[in-house]
């Protein structure tokens, strides 16, 4: 008797636990558009409930109250679930095989007017590498990259342009010459990579996409969304770009359904819109 009356208190609780989270994503979505279903849950769950711990708030219903009302928590929150590890030439083979292969070919298809779109940029590692790896081929004032990210805190420091000596650890060594200083313990981006680059927010799982790209950036972020969500933008990646137009992807990620979306594969990590 008391076994059962202790399961069925157990399986109460966890019911409760599972209609909090849900009623949670249904505020978080209210505040901050975010859909917090497209993510893996048990991820996601596992960073929402350290970040309520470490204030030591009790349960869901006061966390949301909490975002509402404290400007501060409201924002860190929304700079936590949204991962942002970043940093230049991230997977530097990766970026030799764009260097050599994909640029050179896009130019030769498009010219060098190209339309570049870094999706989920982050802290601008990304999009400022992806000038620099284009200034080989292109002139740089005919460069323009529109940057990406739901994050409003981590696009205000990408547009600082002051980063770490780890981040700009694979930057080739001519091009971390030609366009770093360095401030004290940090290296600061030079104003004519940054101007190259037009900052806006973003949301991948509700925004419209842009249109006419011949170069979409997305990396190692569709890593924490659900495979119906990752399909998704997939998707509307690839009606984002032009016919021949390339999406570059992390070394995380992979497109399973490539063929039936309307991609050729050109390698493990870059695909063409037929």
């Amino acid at each position: 008797m008391a076994l059962s009356y202790i399961l069925r208190i157990l399986r109460i609780r966890v019911k409760n636990m599972v209609y909090d989270y849900e009623y949670f994503k249904t505020e978080v979505f209210k505040l901050t558009t975010i859909d917090l279903n497209a993510y893996k849950e048990r991820q996601m769950k596992r960073r929402i409930d350290t970040l309520i711990a470490k204030h030591s708030i009790k349960g869901y219903d006061q966390y949301v109250h909490a975002l509402r009302v404290d400007n501060r928590m409201f924002e860190e929150f929304v700079n936590y679930i949204t991962i942002n590890v970043s940093e230049f030439y991230r997977n530097i083979e990766q970026w030799k095989y764009l260097d050599e292969q994909v640029i050179p070919e896009l130019v030769q298809k498009f010219g060098k007017n190209l339309k570049v779109w870094s999706a989920a940029c982050s802290t601008g590692d990304e999009p400022y590498s992806l000038v620099m790896a284009l200034s080989r081929h292109i002139p740089l004032e005919q460069i323009k990259i529109i940057a990406t990210d739901l994050d409003k805190q981590v696009i205000a420091k990408a547009k600082l342009g002051l980063y770490n000596e780890k981040s700009i650890a694979n930057v080739p060594a001519d091009l971390k010459k030609r366009f770093f200083t360095q401030v004290g313990p940090s290296y600061k981006i030079s104003d004519s990579i940054k101007g190259r680059v037009e900052f806006r927010e973003h949301n991948l799982l509700k925004d419209a996409y842009l249109t006419d790209c011949n170069l979409i950036v997305c990396r190692n972020v569709l890593i924490y969304f659900t495979e119906e969500a990752k399909d998704e933008v997939f998707e509307k990646f690839q009606k984002s770009l032009k016919p021949g137009g390339v999406l570059f992807i992390g070394s995380t990620e992979q497109i399973m359904k490539y063929k039936e979306m309307g991609y050729l594969r050109k390698s493990s990590f870059f695909y063409e819109k037929r």
